[in-house]
């Protein structure tokens, strides 16, 4: 006689059961009771088991979610129960909750002096609506709404979701059909169309056509594929079962059938409660993970949901009141551009002004040119317009089936005719690159701020004392256009700082110092400052180091450029870009005329430190040191200091607070030093250091 767990039918049973307990705590509790891998290992013991005995298989094991054959259409069914829809309240204000109010007194009757109503709120999901049948406990249809009356079966589809139970937890009814919403989470969107994009297939408009697209495949295993989510807020037919007698209680039941119900609801007293929840979500809402359009009322008594009945199709115990609208259709009239601080030139849509998100809408970001390329936007067309809380609002894509003949593609580039707005320096787009740029980075009205701020900063010429607020007045009052105007004593002097906000006549004398100071620099600081795309400190310091001039920086074309040190084509023609411009010509000409660094910067040679040719990560802080000294001991040793952790890198030193650098370089076995170690390594060969000090991981 066998043991129950080896016959097979009691097997798969146990499987089930013990798949299912982890799916709930996984899928709906959010608390994983097993690793991946166990569960992998359960699912496909179940498998293997109703292979070899395919009697065993039940229309409630785990392993249908995996998706089933491809079918030819999607069958119709009929709703035992109309899948009715919802009033929707257009007042998005607190008045929108008092008009509810009013209207379900006065169809109950009840006297001004009668006691509050009490109703249950709860969330208005941006899905797709979904009946689900149970019958003696297990899953055998699920139908989309359809027109209410009849709508379509989804059943094998569904049954991949892992959110939604394909057994129920308890004694279930005899028959349950539960109603809710099938939606896509913001974050799992974004992969999906990341995915997508990715393998060149068509990417979605929002996440709510993302889910009612998935749903309705008809190939469930494409289904299994895309990551749907589940919330349930109502029921259909019942039959067999002591209903509750509220319908909180009802969403209550629901939970512990292992359902997964929306933690944000609650019961109100009176209208003031319901505004109350309206303008708590309200505020929650650009946080939620998943899209809403307002939120639901409803009676919460159902034996008062039954005496106030429907009207049209609608019941009168239920609203939906809403939030502004946060996507709408409008009209794309044109692109016009706009110059960011940085250079990056952004296309930016002109509309047909359109009310979307509490305010009227005229203009919304496109972003980049390959973003423009991916959604296939073209002037003419009917698009959708995103505005979410303070967010700038964005397209996010054509209405396709609106596209009126062949409406030509939009190339930026060409738009303005490779020529910067602002100042009319040459706009390039780099190689795999969807940001065009303009190349006039000192010169540029747009990037002027920027390029100041860059040049003053401590690690470029160092003007102490030149910040935000100050450089925001001289280049808003027109004193200052470049950073060669700083050294202009007819531009900036004594009298014009003491005259700017919160200076006087000493904060004046003192930057004045400062700027003087700043005079007396070094090549590979200067060319730092000029802020060319892509190149940093170090990159400055090869440049500096291999042309010891700058004229011969200046002149140097892309194969001088080459034999640079770990400069590559990509920098090599940022740099070429920049140079190739006049306008930021003729500021370096100024600028070089005003500026005092050593007749030659110390050129390219072989090193014999102690660090020669080595590469060396900083990361954390260190006890004693700077990153700026520790940068100077490694460089003056021969080393070079490189920003990221790589299998090409010599050793990382560590101090406090190290992050992942520190972890990166324990993975791939690079030798760690703290300060002490660092020290060490320095010191002359014959000096010697103590076993061991100062070396964290190595050898």
């Amino acid at each position: 006689m066998t043991s129950g767990l080896e016959d097979p039918a009691a097997r798969a049973a146990a499987l089930r059961a013990e798949l299912e307990r982890h799916e709930y705590a996984y899928y709906v509790l959010d608390a994983p009771t097993v690793p991946d891998a166990e569960y992998d290992r359960l699912f496909r013991d179940l498998q293997d088991l109703e292979a070899a005995h395919p009697e065993v298989l039940t229309p409630d094991s785990p392993t249908l979610r995996v998706g089933g054959r491809p079918s030819s259409e999607l069958a119709a069914v009929a709703h035992a129960l109309p899948m009715l829809s919802i009033h929707t309240e257009t007042d998005t204000t607190d008045q929108g909750a008092v008009s509810f109010d009013a209207r379900v007194r006065r169809a109950l009757g009840l006297e001004v002096s009668a006691p509050p109503v009490t109703y249950a709120a709860e969330l208005k999901f941006d899905g797709l609506a979904i009946n689900l049948r149970y019958e003696q406990g297990v899953l055998v249809q699920a139908a989309t709404r359809g027109d209410g009356s009849t709508g379509e079966d989804v059943t094998p589809n569904v049954r991949t979701l892992h959110r939604i139970p394909l057994r129920l937890r308890g004694a279930a009814p005899a028959v349950l059909e539960v109603r809710g919403e099938i939606y896509m989470r913001r974050d799992d969107f974004e992969r999906l169309n990341a995915s997508q994009a990715a393998a060149g297939q068509k990417v979605f408009v929002n996440p709510r056509n993302a889910a009612a697209g998935s749903l309705r495949q008809l190939d469930p295993a494409i289904t299994a594929r895309r990551p749907l989510s589940f919330f349930a807020y109502g029921l259909g037919e019942v039959q067999g079962w002591a209903m509750p007698a509220t319908h909180s209680e009802v969403l209550d039941a629901l939970a512990a059938f292992g359902l997964p119900v929306c933690e944000h609801r609650c019961r109100a007293d009176g209208p003031e409660g319901l505004a109350l929840f309206h303008q708590e979500m309200a505020v929650l809402r650009e946080s939620l993970p998943f899209d809403i359009d307002g939120v639901v009322y409803k009676v919460d008594r159902l034996d008062l949901q039954q005496t106030l009945g429907f009207v049209s199709r609608e019941p009168r115990w239920a609203v939906a009141h809403k939030y502004p609208a946060q996507e709408v259709a409008t009209r794309l009239l044109g692109i016009d551009v706009q110059v960011g601080r940085t250079g990056a030139v952004t296309p930016v849509a002109r509309l047909e002004p359109v009310f979307v998100g509490g305010v009227t809408v005229t203009n919304a970001t496109l972003h980049n040119q390959g973003e423009i390329d991916r959604k296939d936007v073209r002037v003419g067309d009917w698009v959708i317009v995103r505005r979410a809380g303070d967010v700038i609002p964005e397209v996010v894509g054509p209405i396709a089936e609106r596209r009126e003949g062949e409406l030509p593609r939009y190339d930026l580039l060409e738009a303005i005719s490779h020529v910067c707005p602002e100042c009319g320096s040459h706009v390039v787009r780099g190689e795999d690159e969807a940001v065009a740029r303009c190349t006039g980075g000192l010169f540029c009205p747009a990037q002027c701020k920027q390029a100041l701020l860059h040049f003053a900063s401590r690690r470029a010429v160092d003007v102490d004392g030149l910040g935000d607020q100050i450089v925001n007045q001289l280049v808003n009052a027109g004193i200052v256009r470049t950073p060669a105007d700083l050294y202009d004593p007819a531009r900036v002097s004594q009298e014009v700082l003491a005259g700017l906000e919160r200076m006087g006549e000493k904060s004046a004398v003192n930057l004045l110092a400062a700027i003087d100071k700043s005079r007396d620099t070094s090549l590979a600081r200067f060319i730092f400052g000029l802020g060319i795309r892509n190149v940093g400190e170090t990159t400055a310091k090869d440049l500096a180091r291999h042309f010891g001039k700058l004229e011969f920086f200046l002149a140097a074309d892309e194969a001088a450029l080459l034999e640079v040190p770990d400069v590559g084509p990509v920098v090599a023609h940022c740099i070429l870009d920049f140079l190739a411009e006049a306008h930021n010509r003729e500021v370096i000409s100024v600028l070089q005329r005003e500026m005092r660094w050593p007749e030659t910067e110390p050129a390219a040679r072989p090193s014999v430190g102690a660090l020669n040719g080595k590469k060396v990560v900083l990361t954390g802080t260190l006890p004693s040191l700077s990153r700026d000294e520790a940068t100077a001991l490694i460089e003056a040793a021969g080393g070079k200091v490189v920003g990221s952790v790589s299998k090409k890198t010599d050793y990382v030193v560590a101090g406090s607070d190290a992050g992942s650098k520190l972890e990166k370089a324990q993975q791939l076995g690079v030798t760690i030093l703290d300060e002490d170690g660092l020290r060490c390594l320095l010191k002359p060969a014959d000096a010697g250091a103590p076993d061991g000090q100062g070396m964290l991981f190595g050898e």
